[in-house]
Order: C-alpha cells, then sequence, then structure tokens
C-alpha cells in the first residue's frame, strides 16, 4: 500500500486522527502526518497525549507551514489522505483552492491527481456556506464524511463510537479493522 497523509486541523474531535495514526502504525502503514497550529491546541485540550506522543505515531511529520514538505508535490506517490477531524476553515480552503498552508496544499494535491480524500467535517449546526463547501469538495471528488455514531452498533462507550468511526474511515482504503461492526439487518 502506497502511503496515507494524515491532516489534524483544528476542529474539535482530534481523538479521530490520533485513533487513525494508532491503528495505521499497528498495521505497519506508512504515514506522513501535518498539524495544524490549532490542531495541536485541541489534543491538548481534548486528550490526555502530548503532541509529541502523536507526532511519534506518524512514519513522517511535517509542519503546516511547511509548502516546500515533499507531499505538497504531485509527485509525492500517496494512497490519499484523511483530514480528521476537518475544520471548517480548512473545508473553505480545499473548497477554494486556497492552499495556505501544507495541510489544505496537500488535500488539493490529492483532489488534483485524483487520489483519495476523506475529510472528517466537524461542526454542528451547518451554515448554507458550510453545505456549499461540501458538495464543491464531493463534486471535486472529495469524501464528506462527518464522524456520526452508528447507534445500530449499540455502542456502549465513547470509545465504541470513535473505533466505529475510525473503521468507516479506513475501509475507505480497504484498510481493515477489527473495531469495524456492519449493519446484518
Amino acid at each position: 500500500m502506497k502511503p496515507i497523509i494524515l491532516g489534524i486541523s483544528g476542529a474539535s474531535g482530534a481523538i479521530y486522527g490520533i485513533r487513525l495514526l494508532e491503528e495505521m502504525k499497528k498495521q505497519g502503514i506508512e504515514t506522513h502526518v501535518v498539524i495544524s497550529k490549532w490542531g495541536s491546541y485541541t489534543i491538548k485540550a481534548e486528550t490526555d497525549y502530548c503532541i509529541e506522543d502523536v507526532i511519534g505515531l506518524a512514519s513522517f511529520y511535517y509542519e503546516d507551514d511547511d509548502l516546500a514538505a515533499r507531499i505538497s508535490s504531485g509527485s509525492f506517490k500517496a494512497s490519499g489522505m484523511i483530514i480528521a477531524p476537518c475544520s471548517m476553515k480548512t473545508l473553505s480552503g480545499i473548497a477554494n483552492g486556497y492552499s495556505e498552508d501544507l495541510i489544505v496544499r496537500a488535500a488539493d494535491v490529492c483532489l488534483k491527481e485524483q487520489r483519495k480524500l476523506v475529510l472528517l467535517t466537524r461542526e454542528t449546526p451547518l451554515s448554507q456556506i458550510h453545505l456549499q463547501n461540501m458538495l464543491t469538495v464531493s463534486r471535486a471528488g472529495g469524501v464528506i464524511a462527518p464522524p456520526m455514531p452508528s447507534f445500530y452498533t449499540r455502542p456502549t462507550s465513547l470509545e465504541d463510537m470513535i473505533d466505529q468511526t475510525v473503521g468507516r474511515i479506513l475501509d475507505q482504503f480497504d484498510i481493515p479493522f477489527a473495531g469495524l461492526r456492519r449493519w446484518e439487518g
């Protein structure tokens, strides 16, 4: 499998990006990670992880202002990119081609190279502008995947709900995940 790029933006839900990194590391998948300034803040505010530990889960780490990083080029071969969580600011940058940071630039490259781009958009309620930006990215080939719990799995913990979403995202890349429970009818 080609590497996967993972961005963690400043929206609430940094644990999704962390859990994805943990699982991909466990499976030996090469990851290239970018954490925005506000993503770092959210990791500290919402989890017991320190930034160094999260960076340690990645195969490669880049600063968000490093627009010369190899993942900013279409010549870097990746399976695709996940942004978990994806803030509305990051979504807006992607939808409008405004690549002012490495997370948005790497996402823009995935779209132009027709590689998988999955956004765990985090906001509620959604404005018409948010919805339009989601539609724009979807029409450009991106996958909009808000982390919505699947109650048919009868989750008994927050971890169950997080892992169900993690499994659904990994499924987009055909990566198996034991924690994913499928609808049985």
